[in-house]
């Protein structure tokens, strides 16, 4: 897709805010279309992002970062060129490494729509990713190594201690696990983001969106949250909102067209569904939850947080943290003051969190 010199690597890091000191490398990036399998288990296809450092050949230490939230398909990393979307792959591979980024199910050019806030399928699809990549490695003069870093922001803060999780598991007898890093996760939805996001403590617009996404999404996965969307969502939105998040709305029409405050989104229902979770909602809950509650890590992982946070509560946090600690564990929590992108706290956490944890993933691969 891009060929880059060091110094238009720098450029287009500064452009987004991000750390661009340890850039020491032009950058080749990569779109990858591979196989994986859908939230239903049938084969399907996915894309993303493989970007690995120029002029420097032979075995690569792999990056794999799992982006944020998105619901326009070309805003994934692979089919954006904006210095947000791409920014972590740069600050990755200009540092030496092979940033493998996965687009996840139905962004991109994946088919179908994305399975938003689907642990399972963001872990397949970020290992298969992996395994793509390798595969790819040879045509660019370059091998993965085994041991493979792990980090994600947001959304993929979840998927990255899912794909730990699974390699940690055995799912692959190439990859292991150096180090994790996630970056504001929304790792207990049930217990921390679904409550500071009903009772009005996170950006309320933000709020509206995620729930709308949620509810949309989980329907479309596992059925049973409604028969209609008149069901959750008031009128005018109950119309038009599964369209908001099919991929193929860009996000400031989704953005505009969707009302500014829960109450005036959702129904009786809706506020029911999210306060009350019961049947198939309640068990997806607790298959989301449990990248915190279901293992134990054996390798160096380290959290990233703003002090505060307007979209993603820092209690999701503390309760992954929590949940570790009782199986012995203790976790560091960098605390990463309160970084700004684009006038959110949550947004800049990914900007500042890439440039701690590529230093921290060059002293762990020395």
């Amino acid at each position: 897709m891009r060929a880059l010199s060091a110094d238009e690597v720098r450029t287009v890091l500064g452009q987004g805010g991000f750390d661009a000191s340890t850039v020491r490398r032009g950058v080749d990036a990569y779109r990858l279309t591979y196989r994986t399998i859908g939230t239903d288990g049938r084969a399907t296809t996915a894309t993303g992002l493989f970007a690995v450092p120029r002029g420097k050949r032979g075995k690569l230490t792999p990056v794999s970062y799992t982006h944020g939230t998105t619901s326009y398909k070309p805003d994934a990393p692979s089919t954006s060129g904006t210095p947000w979307a791409v920014g972590p792959a740069y600050t990755y591979a200009g540092s030496g490494f092979a940033a493998v980024v996965p687009d996840y199910l139905g962004l991109g050019e994946g088919p179908g729509t994305h399975p938003w806030k689907d642990v399972p399928s963001e872990t397949s699809a970020s290992l298969d990713m992996l395994r793509a990549a390798r595969a790819f490695a040879p045509r660019t003069g370059h091998s993965l190594d085994r041991d493979v870093l792990i980090t994600g922001f947001s959304q993929g803060a979840s998927t990255a201690l899912g794909l730990a999780r699974t390699l940690q598991d055995g799912a692959d007898r190439h990859f292991r696990v150096k180090a994790v890093a996630p970056i504001s996760g929304g790792y207990d939805f049930a217990n921390a983001e679904l409550p500071a996001l009903l009772n009005g403590e996170l950006e309320a617009k933000s709020s509206v969106l995620y729930a709308a996404y949620l509810l949309t999404s989980w329907q479309r996965i596992h059925g049973g949250v409604y028969t209609t969307p008149s069901e959750v969502f008031q009128a005018p939105y109950a119309d038009r909102v599964e369209k908001y998040f099919d991929g193929t709305t860009p996000g400031q029409v989704m953005f505009q067209g969707t009302p500014n405050r829960l109450t005036d989104l959702l129904t009786p229902r809706g506020w029911a569904v999210l306060r009350n979770p019961s049947g198939t909602f309640a068990s997806a809950l607790r298959t989301d939850g449990e990248v915190c509650t279901a293992w134990t890590p054996r390798m160096p992982l380290r959290f990233y947080r703003a002090e505060t946070d307007e979209q993603a509560t820092t209690l999701n946090t503390a309760h992954c943290v929590a949940s570790l600690q009782k199986r012995g564990l203790n976790p560091p929590v960098e605390n990463l003051g309160k970084p700004l992108y684009q006038g959110s706290l949550h947004l800049g956490t990914n900007v500042a969190g890439t440039g701690k944890i590529v230093h921290w993933f060059l002293s762990q691969a020395a």
